[in-house]
């Protein structure tokens, strides 16, 4: 049990600071160094109040070590490097107001830390402290121009094929109950036969080669798995063992990997689940679990050039400012509040909302979300540059109606079949008429019927023509090729079909086109986030501190752009090889 008192961070100890000043001199002053002295405590203790108790052991100043974590992020260091940079480094100890004699802490300390922020729910804290340090600096405001984009997270455990992934959960469920009830676990199982199958990991050892012993492997697996669920939950034991994340792991990866039937004589029958048309398939990948030690990750897949690439793990989404040097807020720009400043030759480029998901949520999923999220920090923008995977024409209109954004994006093209084949009468060929509530077909026909509905949680408008104008017509092969023999259509509201009309006109002008090459810096941001943090493999398991790892990641990422804007370090340009440039220079 550990308290907190919250109280003011100490000033740098001043023969720490005088060695710090006489070592770089002539030189930029270090990262920390540079945060400490323009932030100040720049994560209070109060941040992380509601974590700690009134009364018990005092805590390590949660406030300092939220800026050992940032600090970690931005070298990518381990607990164990993490701990000795405090012990041994001056612009740490500078940074955190410790003296030559003060001793730090044990590195076990970052990860209590890190556990008691994601179960209290304060892992926002430290880029919400970090955000409004900049704002009130005229760094970063609401209005102006963001863009987000997504990128892949592989999970900190392997992903098992399915039948390691019976065997090591059973093995897992019976390691937890092993360990939290040794007494009950030995009187429902044969202890000595358990231990053959389930004493080692299943992954470090050869399955069987023949399909013969890994099927009879696999229904060995399911028939322990159930008798043990069966045990837990409908034997006499305590009732809390239900709540082991390991059992609870075991009754999931059992329903989806197996079923129980019962024979004639009434005999229980378990088979494993196979893709089948009679409708005992496998669950969706984006449901299914494939490691009992991290419930959270999830196939997914996301396209990458004209590559599909897909990964087991979880999804980050990270928007950050786009403006132009100048034309926002920092020194030069509109607010700037200082005439005599000249513009800087970059703009300071803040990430203002990073959001983690499991692998399977689809990026369009997450545009409104998103969006809440910004308004939440008041950091809405104005234009919105994002890739065609986010937006929808539903989009476009909630995000002007309830946050005033206006989303830049290449809207997709209509997706019926006559438009794909770039033949016949495709639905843009369509008119219509909201305040007659008909349509109108090429061949000059009026709709039949106008529908209002709701698909997938979405409001439509499904139109259809009569049979008895569209049978006869001599351009019905052009329109149709349903058996029904007449067409149907299905469009949006009318403020969603007006700005996915409007959109679609739009973004094929030259102008939209050049404003849009804006939306290409995210992937550098991206790049820089995995190179610098390593964001693209999670370190932890769990999506909760995955999460909060991607928090400390952004901080970290914003405090080296910031320490590099002041320096007036420009960003690194992409490198062009001499082959390029040969080729440019003879195609000159």
């Amino acid at each position: 049990m550990v308290s907190l008192k919250a109280v003011a961070w100490p000033e740098p100890d001043p023969v720490v600071a005088s060695a710090v000043r006489r070592i770089f001199r002539c030189k930029d002053l270090p990262l920390a160094v540079a945060v400490r002295d323009e932030f100040g405590e720049l994560f209070s203790d109060a941040l992380f109040a509601e974590a700690f108790l009134a009364r018990g052991r005092p805590a390590w100043s949660p406030g300092r070590l939220a800026l050992v974590t940032v600090l970690q992020k931005a070298e990518n260091l381990t607990d164990r490097a993490a701990e000795h940079a405090v012990a041994t480094r001056l612009d740490w100890r500078y940074a955190l107001g410790l003296g030559l004699d003060e001793d730090g802490f044990d590195a076990s300390v970052l990860s209590e830390f890190r556990t008691r922020v994601v179960e209290h729910h304060l892992e926002e804290q430290v880029l919400a402290a970090l955000l409004a340090a900049l704002a009130e600096r005229g760094l970063v405001e609401a209005g102006g121009r963001q863009r987000t984009d997504s990128t892949h997270v592989i999970a900190a455990v392997r992903d098992l094929n399915r039948l390691e992934l019976a065997g090591e959960a059973v093995r897992a469920a019976a390691e937890a109950l092993a360990a939290a009830t040794p007494g009950w676990l030995a009187a429902q199982v044969d202890i000595a036969d358990w231990t053959l199958r389930y004493g080692h990991r299943v992954d470090s050892w050869r399955l069987p080669a023949s399909k013969t012993k890994r099927d009879a492997l696999a229904l060995s697996y399911g028939r322990d798995g159930f008798a043990l669920v069966a045990a837990v939950f409908d034997g006499p034991g305590p009732h809390w063992l239900r709540e082991l994340p390991a059992v609870q792991a075991l009754r999931v990866i059992m329903l989806q990997n197996y079923t129980r039937t019962a024979d004639a004589t009434g005999r229980e029958v378990v088979k494993r689940r196979e893709a089948s048309p009679e409708g005992e398939g496998l669950p969706p990948a984006h449901l299914r679990l494939g490691s009992p030690y991290d419930t959270d990750a999830r196939w997914g897949g996301k396209k990458v050039g004209d590559e599909d690439v897909f990964w087991w793990g979880y999804k980050v989404h990270v928007s950050e400012t786009c403006d132009d040097p100048g034309s926002g807020p920092g020194p030069g720009g509109q607010d700037g509040g200082n005439d005599q400043v000249s513009p800087p030759a970059q703009a300071l480029h803040v990430i203002t909302n990073v959001v983690t998901t499991h692998g399977g949520v689809v990026d369009n999923t997450m545009t409104g979300p998103i969006h809440n999220d910004l308004a939440g920090k008041g950091l809405t923008p104005a234009r919105h540059y994002v890739d065609a995977g986010y937006p929808s024409a539903e989009h476009l209109v909630t995000a002007q109606r309830e946050h005033g954004i206006t989303i830049v994006a290449p809207i997709r093209i209509d997706s019926s079949a006559q438009a794909r084949a770039a033949a016949g009468f495709a639905r843009a060929d369509f008119g219509i008429d909201f305040d007659t509530r008909t349509a109108t077909c090429p061949a000059g026909q009026v709709s039949a019927t106008w529908t209002d509905c709701v698909q997938k949680g979405t409001d439509k408008i499904v139109i259809t023509f009569a049979a008895a104008d569209c049978r006869p017509c001599p351009s019905r092969t052009d329109c149709t090729s349903s058996k029904r023999g007449y067409r149907q259509i299905t469009i949006g509201t009318r403020e969603a079909f007006t700005a996915q009309t409007a959109a679609r006109a739009t973004q094929t002008d030259t102008d939209w086109k050049q404003d849009y090459k804006r939306r290409a810096g995210i992937e550098g941001t991206i790049n820089q986030i995995g190179d610098v943090t390593g964001i693209r493999r999670a370190r932890y398991r769990g999506l909760p501190k995955t999460h909060a790892d991607h928090i400390t990641a952004a901080c970290a990422i914003n405090l080296i752009r910031w320490h590099a804007w002041t320096n007036n370090h420009l960003q690194g340009r992409t490198r062009t090889s001499h082959l390029t440039r040969l080729q440019a220079a003879l195609a000159a």
